[in-house]
């Protein structure tokens, strides 16, 4: 099987940094090579038009076309051609697309089908952020939705808010996004630092990093040895239009609850793993995400995590058995959630391990590219 994922982001030293959507189709890509499949990557937005492999996987990278008003079009044909070219060499039989700002829309090869899988399109993210979408990203992904041979949906809330935001009736296919448990296992030399608290993400609203402080100030109120670790890049706040989430963050704390703080920025992804074998629990309080990797993560390293009731969270954990979810907004309950994990060395060992199992029985990338590839024969040949 030879699949083409079509993206403008793929986390590794070549390519830079990545978000969610990067992360999956290297999980994807992976688990199609260690099976006998060619998943290939193209790759836009680059600085040049080169073929590079990398990792084993071969690369097409595609550089943007640049012209005042027809950029976006000339773009998505140079992309179109691309396709048609690799589809009638034999070295693509089936692309797929992120729902992201309709890259697909005005892309219809001649023969070579393509599916799209939400991760989460920018009207779904502006929806559940209670913010305006610009009226060209909604009229590209409700278009280039339409236009597709096949839908996934990486949960069944993403699936029905899509939907109903874009006034469709697309019967989606429900495969989460997945990791290899045996790349996320507990590293027995690296001991537990007592009453530490983790977030690993990026630092924005959407994630419920504005309601971090008021939180955590109510745990050092009870709790005055809890530290809190914040790993993740920095970013400019959409709303207020300041340059800097931490900034905000930093005077939501009190002068206590700030002593307690570490904020590490972004770190190596490879290096991550070390801070989460470090952590007592992990915390989601996110507003916004389809489903999400990080979440996967910590719970494959047996971790105890507080994460959001919002939408796709009760997909991922059963609260009170594998994890507690709460409404980020809710800052005594939510504290009070991380104190009771805190307080119950046990239940957070029992936790951790319910979440353990749960990514092996459910979220293994092994079965997200067994069902991946059984979608895939739909439509090739």
């Amino acid at each position: 099987m030879k699949i083409g994922y079509l993206t403008s982001e793929f986390p590794s030293e070549k390519f830079g940094a990545s978000g969610g959507i990067g992360t999956s189709i290297v999980a994807l890509c992976k688990g199609l090579l260690s099976v006998g499949h060619k998943p290939v990557v193209l790759l836009y937005n680059q600085p040049n038009d080169e073929v590079v492999l990398h990792e084993g996987i071969t690369f097409y990278c595609i550089k943007n076309v640049k012209v005042k008003g027809l950029s976006w079009w000339l773009t998505r044909k140079k992309i179109e051609k691309l396709i048609n070219d690799l589809f009638e060499k034999g070295i693509i039989e089936l692309v797929e697309a992120p729902d992201w700002t309709g890259i697909t829309s005005f892309i219809q090869p001649n023969k070579c089908p393509i599916v799209i899988r939400l991760n989460g399109s920018d009207t779904y993210f502006c929806h559940l952020d209670h913010r305006p979408v610009k009226f060209w990203n909604k009229f590209h992904e409700k278009r280039a939705l339409k236009k597709a041979d096949g839908h996934i949906s990486v949960s069944q809330f993403t699936a029905n808010m899509t939907n109903e935001l874009f006034g469709l009736k697309i019967p989606f296919v429900i495969i989460p996004n997945g990791i290899d448990p045996e790349c996320f296992k507990p590293n027995p030399q690296i001991s537990e630092e007592q009453d530490t608290v983790l977030y690993f993400g990026t630092l924005i609203r959407k994630k419920g990093l504005l309601e971090l402080p008021l939180i955590f100030n109510q745990i050092i109120e009870k709790r005055p040895q809890t530290k809190l670790v914040l790993i993740g890049r920095d970013s400019r706040d959409i709303i207020s239009g300041e340059n800097s989430t931490w900034e905000m963050m930093k005077r939501l704390f009190t002068s206590e609850a700030m002593k307690k703080v570490s904020y590490l920025g972004g770190i190596p992804y490879n290096k991550i793993q070390e801070y989460i074998n470090k952590a007592s629990v992990c915390v989601f309080p996110t507003f916004a995400e389809a489903l999400p990797l990080s979440w996967l993560e910590a719970m494959a390293m047996g971790k105890a995590v507080v994460a959001s009731n919002i939408g796709w969270g009760p997909e991922v954990i059963d609260s009170g058995n594998e994890g507690l979810l709460v409404n980020p907004k809710e800052h005594t309950q939510y504290a009070h959630a991380i104190l009771k994990l805190l307080e119950n060395p046990r239940l957070k060992i029992d936790y951790g391990k319910n979440a353990a199992q749960k990514v092996v029985n459910k979220f293994s990338n092994a079965i997200v590219v067994e069902k991946s590839i059984a979608f895939y024969n739909k439509f090739i040949n």
